[in-house]
């Protein structure tokens, strides 16, 4: 069994490999259009899988758990050079869905 990560842990362990693999994180702008380019890869693949676009040979192994993980490490850079928290920053933006949003989606009768 796989041992879960908190997004501490996670932000540690990208740290760690950028820092004993990867030289240096890339900068700012670079990692966001890297981010930009990775919600494409994962944009093109829900296309394919679930839209009415059909897969190319070449696009066949492409698998979306991977495509979601590669996303997440590119943010969890992004945070890492930031220094921001990610787990302190979800948990307040959490509470401001929570209250901002509260009885919206509820009373939302497109969702009933």
């Amino acid at each position: 069994m796989n041992k879960k990560l908190t997004i501490e842990e996670a932000q540690k362990k990208v740290d760690n490999w950028i820092k004993t693999y990867g030289v240096r994180y890339f900068n700012e702008l670079t990692n966001m259009t890297i981010l930009t380019e990775e919600v494409g890869e994962l944009a093109r693949l829900m296309a394919r899988t679930y839209g009415e676009q059909s897969f190319k040979e070449t696009e066949k192994n492409k698998n979306i758990a991977d495509e979601m993980a590669d996303i997440l490490w590119v943010l969890i850079c992004m945070a890492n050079q930031m220094n921001i928290d990610l787990s302190d920053a979800f948990i307040k933006n959490l509470k401001k869905k929570t209250l901002r949003d509260n009885t919206r989606h509820l009373e939302n009768e497109k969702l009933k």
